[in-house]
């Protein structure tokens, strides 16, 4: 059940309507019912793997918390419940890369190995709930968090449907609390919920979607693509990624507020960033906290000298490469971000002194503008590699932008990419004009905390007004797929 079909805009009224009159001891279990319908709207034979994750982990919690006496034994339960819930992450997601890589590796050898290919579908959101169910047994471990005695409550912690297949992977502390207390929905709440809701339509299904539109076409057809195509493609990919993923949080943490409950922040204009660094502390939040606090730390951190700090930073962002997909193109890409910290921590003396020399403040509107540009560019360079299908395909298209751009400069027009000149046209004056819209978003809320705060202090019929605008636009420049298909998120294939 997608954010932008019909049959959710069917199904969360009606959840958050009754969710808001029926009695509150029964608000957990009406919450948890509606999550596990909403999943296995997808795959009902899934829903066991969602269940067995949860039963896993509340076991673990409650051996950790009351069965074990020893620091040895509670450490092996969070061992256990990591090896039960990695090895069907390991299964789904994993084993036919391993195998495929095995097998060109021996082949290599000339040594031909038989191994099986696994022949399954790989479940929707898998990776984000086991993370966040297997956070949960390490704050119970360290004593962050009190054990949830209630499985009816920890299961909805780690099913809670507005942030179930696609983040942000909320922690115990924040998210299973609320739970436990079940807040009742607030007016104010209800207003702002649907206003950031609207918003992650339009991202979704405006920018997002008809981005889209060009940036297959590119990716299908690279071969036959000029320089100055593979670039606006790629470029459009940093658009189109953003506005999926960033749209798909804002309606879960807008369809959360409407229901009463606070989910964590999961985007704060990562393009601003200046750095990669900085990138990373606005992109994917809940992720990049998830690895910071639950594998960079324990690797030891930064508290192991400057050649531990960064061997550490490298193994986090592989491994977070890998976590979004099995091929070796998210290993890279996750190499390259990890890559780009490190040399800009290395080489940052030696940019301190060169600003010096020229005398540009640090802190001046040319560094920041400057700072951001080399950030974008890096971070749409990684993006290449994440989007393509193989290595072969992310190194073809970059050896033709390298080699081709000046000789095919001059048929920039052709990047539009479409038979119908007019139609390119009104598609490009309204893909800018989204564009300015996002932009501005954004700005405001990097300059002065977003307009949503300021537009729900305004009066009745500008609150209206503006709504009512965002929905016509969705209307009538979203995208709607084939027959009214919705076109899926990014995601939900991580």
């Amino acid at each position: 059940m997608l954010f932008n079909s019909l049959q959710f805009l069917l199904f969360f009224p009606v959840v958050a309507l009754l969710y808001s009159v029926i009695p509150q001891r029964a608000k957990v279990y009406w919450l948890l019912a509606a999550s596990y319908y909403f999943y296995m709207c997808w795959n009902a034979r899934y829903a066991l793997l969602l269940l067995f994750s949860t039963a896993v982990t509340y076991l673990s919690g409650i051996l950790i918390a009351y069965g074990a006496k020893t620091t040895r034994m509670k450490k092996l339960w969070v061992a256990l419940s990591f090896c039960a819930n990695l090895s069907i992450l390991f299964f789904f997601k994993y084993s036919n890369f391993v195998f495929d890589s095995l097998r060109q590796a021996f082949a290599a050898l000339h040594i031909q190995l038989h191994l099986p290919v696994i022949d399954v579908l790989l479940p929707v959101g898998i990776s984000f709930y086991i993370f966040q169910a297997l956070s949960y047994t390490v704050d119970v471990y360290r004593g962050d968090v009190a054990c949830e005695k209630n499985f009816a409550r920890y299961a909805l912690f780690v099913s809670f449907f507005p942030q179930l297949v696609a983040g942000p992977i909320e922690r115990s502390g924040h998210l299973l609390t609320q739970i436990q207390n079940a807040p009742k929905p607030s007016y104010a709440g209800v207003k702002s919920g649907l206003l950031l809701m609207l918003w992650g339509f339009f991202e979704k299904m405006i920018l997002a979607d008809q981005a889209a539109l060009v940036v297959d076409r590119v990716f299908a057809e690279y071969q036959s693509m000029n320089a100055v195509q593979i670039l606006f493609g790629v470029l459009l990919f940093a658009l189109q990624i953003y506005c999926n993923f960033g749209g798909y949080s804002h309606i879960a943490i807008g369809a959360a507020e409407v229901m009463g409950f606070s989910l964590m922040e999961n985007f704060r204009q990562p393009y601003f960033a200046v750095s990669v660094q900085d990138f990373w502390r606005r992109w994917h939040v809940s992720l990049s906290t998830w690895f910071r606090d639950y594998l960079y730390i324990p690797l030891g951190g930064n508290r192991k000298g400057t050649a531990r700090k960064y061997l550490n930073l490298m193994i986090t962002f592989c491994v977070s490469g890998l976590w979004h997909g099995s091929a070796w193109t998210y290993v890279i890409w996750g190499g390259l971000n990890g890559a780009f910290q490190v040399v800009g921590g290395l080489t940052a003396p030696v940019r301190r002194r060169i600003k010096q020399a020229l005398r540009v403040k640090e802190t001046g509107w040319i560094s920041g503008l400057w700072s951001r540009l080399v950030t974008f560019v890096l971070i749409d360079f990684a993006w290449l590699f994440f989007r393509a299908e193989s290595l072969d395909q992310a190194l073809f298209m970059l050896r033709r932008v390298l080699t081709e751009f000046f000789a095919s400069q001059l048929q920039a027009a052709s990047f539009l990419l479409r038979a119908d000149e007019t139609a390119s046209v009104r598609w490009l004056c309204m893909m800018a004009a989204a564009l300015l819209v996002l932009f501005l978003a954004d700005l405001w809320r990097e300059r002065w905390g977003g307009a949503r705060a300021w537009l729900l202090r305004q009066p009745w019929w500008v609150v209206s007004a503006v709504a009512i605008a965002g929905v016509c636009a969705v209307l009538v420049f979203g995208v709607y797929g084939d027959g009214y298909d919705a076109a899926q998120f990014v995601y939900f294939q991580f």
